[in-house]
């Protein structure tokens, strides 16, 4: 790096100190971990697989708190604040909170944009949501249905681009992080496809939100109606009664709903149409590694078995 021309024989004192910030940021950087902050455990799980020992991962969700209501709290600015990456879902799901803990934050590595800003969602095709076809009430997304994590195939192909945005911070580790990048994407695969060749095929759910919906999308299985009208909108008393009366007289399957989400609708509807209920969890510890999250699957496929 070639060093500024002085002015009148001395170096510009500004000069000088964003010099020697940028000389330490880098340092630090080779040096020690990368710092990276993730929205929620899923994504701090691939990080930290990809990342081993290059990064820190620190995750802003809690596990058993629905992502969509989180407030910006000042912890989660300070982590920000001192992260060399964010890594989010995207697809609107921390649309109301990550926004404003971005500008508390104060980061300009992390603007969007930049390398330091990752959208996992910007390299995914989303299932579509029905926020998509309108009324807008309740959540919208726009960009599709962002609760992906409950669809492993679309979890590993996130893995290659996030080696590659690594890989892009450190470059010396690029080859290390796109060879466990593919070991994490093959694990899962090969993982999701034992876990659904064990299901009997056309097994019916009813799901709280549309998030565990996802589902379908790898095992055997088929959605047959959400306890919410709308996606954000609680069930109501009206449309669990039509919800009701028009599984009464099908195959028998399973309600489920997110730990965090209320059990009330799911249970007065199990009630009436004699199904099982099952609560799930949606993440995988926030310090969890790839072993917790293909546990997760299996608890997942599990609750279609609990009725057999």
């Amino acid at each position: 790096m070639s060093l500024p021309m002085a002015i009148g024989g001395r170096l510009v004192p500004a000069v000088l100190t964003a010099l020697l910030l940028f000389a330490l940021s880098a340092a630090s950087v080779q040096a020690g971990a990368l710092n990276v902050v993730t929205t929620t455990s899923t994504m701090g799980m691939l990080a930290r697989e990809i990342g081993a020992e290059r990064v820190e991962v620190r995750v802003l969700a809690a596990p058993d708190r629905d992502p969509h209501y989180l407030d910006a709290r000042p912890a989660f600015m300070a982590a920000l604040r001192r992260a060399d990456l964010l890594v989010e879902k995207g697809g609107d799901l921390e649309e109301g909170w990550l926004p404003a803990a971005l500008t508390g934050a104060a980061n300009p590595r992390l603007n969007s944009g930049r390398p330091g800003h990752f959208r996992a969602s910007d390299f995914l095709h989303l299932r579509r949501s029905i926020t998509m076809d309108g009324p807008n009430l309740g959540h919208v997304h726009g960009e599709g249905n962002p609760h992906f994590q409950l669809d492993p195939q679309r979890v590993a192909a996130v893995a290659a681009p996030l080696a590659a945005r690594l890989g892009e911070l450190l470059p010396a580790d690029r080859e290390a992080f796109e060879d466990r990048a593919r070991m994490v994407s093959a694990r899962i695969l090969e993982h999701a496809e034992t876990v659904a060749t064990r299901l009997d095929p056309g097994q019916r759910f009813v799901a709280y939100h549309e998030d565990i919906d996802y589902l379908e999308e790898w095992l055997p299985v088929e959605i047959a109606g959400y306890l919410e009208p709308l996606p954000g909108i609680p069930p109501t008393a009206r449309h669990l009664r039509s919800l009701a009366d028009s599984l009464r007289d099908g195959p028998e399957g399973v309600v489920l709903h997110a730990v965090y989400q209320p059990a009330r609708g799911a249970e007065f509807l199990a009630a009436e149409i004699g199904w099982s209920r099952q609560a799930l969890p949606m993440e995988p510890p926030a310090n969890g590694g790839l072993e917790d999250y293909l546990e997760l699957m299996q608890v997942w496929a599990a609750a279609f078995q609990a009725g057999e």
